[in-house]
């Protein structure tokens, strides 16, 4: 699931960016699916970087991010069959990284271990 998961975020990154990350992987941990990439900056954004203007970059990669959500929320939900209920996403000059973090809901087992483990007040 993770790869399915992993090509799915490169793909709605190149359909948006007209390139993609050259390397990116996804983990599973419970509820929370973290995908890491790698060298994710387009040429123009380099360039802009390379003249100091790392701020301007960051702030057109959050309005991105944010337009991606939907896309890239959908796509988890379609592969996990889990509703994603947070969606995070930052990215990272240099190092070029980036990364996308979603939490899905729990699922009916997951929440039966949660109320036994929790004794309350």
């Amino acid at each position: 699931m993770s790869a399915a998961i992993c090509n799915a975020v490169v793909r709605i990154q190149r359909e948006y960016l007209g390139r993609g990350p050259t390397k990116a992987r996804a983990s599973l941990h419970g509820d929370i699916i973290v995908v890491l990439m790698q060298d994710t900056l387009t040429k123009a954004e380099r360039s802009l970087t390379a003249d100091g203007r790392q701020d301007d970059v960051l702030r057109s990669r959050r309005s991105l991010q944010s337009t991606m959500r939907n896309d890239i929320t959908a796509a988890v939900e379609e592969r996990t069959g889990r509703s994603v209920i947070a969606f995070m996403s930052d990215t990272h000059i240099d190092p070029d990284l980036a990364c996308e973090v979603l939490v899905l809901e729990p699922d009916e087992a997951d929440r039966g271990e949660e109320a036994a483990e929790d004794p309350g007040p």
